[in-house]
């Protein structure tokens, strides 16, 4: 069975709050390629301080981050995150 991603922007990704989620992550990069700080294709990821999913904004902070540093965090089984510090920063 195929994916459906037009079932599957409708019921998730289409919704006026992760529109906003998602303009948000989009102005928190911008904002980071105008400072100089990234660059197309650089591998990095603008990780907001305090995530988005827990109430956070680009007001709370922003920051370059590797892709696999911003991507893994602890999430329950339904996806949502449980926990803002990665198993590496954990460790430290």
């Amino acid at each position: 069975m195929a994916r459906d991603y037009r079932a599957e922007y409708d019921k998730y990704q289409g919704t006026e709050q992760q529109k906003k989620n998602r303009a948000q992550r989009n102005a928190a990069r911008a904002k980071l390629v105008k400072a100089g700080k990234a660059k197309k294709g650089d591998g990095k990821d603008a990780g907001h301080v305090k995530a988005i999913d827990k109430g956070g904004s680009i007001k709370d902070g922003i920051r370059l981050v590797s892709k696999s540093t911003n991507r893994s965090f602890k999430r329950d089984g339904k996806g949502n995150l449980v926990s803002e510090t990665s198993k590496r920063e954990r460790k430290k």
